[in-house]
């Protein structure tokens, strides 16, 4: 399968035919040599040390220990990215091939955030930080470039895209419903102030989450209730036969 992928981004992107960028495209896009393969491990390694970091700094108490060092270790992931990055571009003949790739949109957005908050100081005031840190963990997404089972995973995805959406669109038709009997049955008076609350039940209710801070209080509200677990039950049933 590697080798299968390998042929694919040499026509793809454009495999260099000598030279150093040659020697760079081997390294970086060819996972079956030796040196590919401990460049895709070192990769891995710094990618879930890139989001672990993330992590970490979203939790106040580690924040105010080891900010600095969280931040230091931030940059440091970030050149490190900007190098492979820049690496991909000038090692392929079709380098906007690349840049416009899923992988490639998923490597820029490895490295927007921080250049983000450097070139626009205010931008942390103007933007949640959280916002941030949720285009810094798309880190972990470049490793979907290095599993193959991720790719046999997309593959059965795509080959089910038709049972999926018409399973999708069955549920969301189901907690549309139901969700709107609910708010007509209830009311704002039991907590139902509109459609949408009435959907957010029907979905944690059919999910089998039901997280009780909404119930259904009158009796027939009750039945609108059961129904909807039954169908829950036997809804997620379903996607087992996909």
């Amino acid at each position: 399968m590697a080798l299968i992928a390998n042929e694919d981004n040499s026509i793809f992107y454009g495999k260099p035919t000598d030279g150093w960028r040659l020697a760079i495209y081997t390294v970086i896009f060819e996972a079956d040599t030796r040196a590919g393969r401990l460049f895709d491990l070192a990769l891995i390694f710094i990618i879930l040390a890139s989001v672990a970091v993330v992590v970490l700094d979203s939790i106040a108490s580690m924040h105010a220990r080891f900010g600095v060092l969280l931040a230091v270790l931030e940059w440091l992931f970030t050149a490190l990215f900007t190098i492979e990055y820049g690496a991909r571009l000038v090692s392929v003949r079709r380098p906007r091939r690349y840049a416009s790739s899923a992988f490639g949109i998923i490597d820029l957005l490895a490295l927007i955030p921080t250049y983000l908050a450097l070139l626009m100081p205010g931008v942390n005031a103007l933007i949640d930080v959280r916002v941030l840190r949720l285009l810094r963990i798309f880190r972990i997404l470049k490793l979907t470039e290095y599993v193959e089972e991720f790719g046999a995973l997309g593959r059965a995805l795509s080959a089910s895209r038709r049972k999926i959406f018409v399973f999708m669109s069955f549920v969301m038709l189901v907690v549309l419903i139901m969700g709107t009997l609910m708010y007509v049955v209830e009311g704002p008076t039991h907590g139902y102030t509109s459609i949408l609350v009435g959907v957010y039940w029907a979905i944690t209710t059919m999910t089998t989450v039901g997280f009780g801070d909404i119930t259904p209080q009158t009796d027939f509200g009750r039945l609108i209730a059961s129904i909807m677990m039954l169908l829950g039950w036997g809804t997620l049933a379903v996607p087992t036969g996909i």
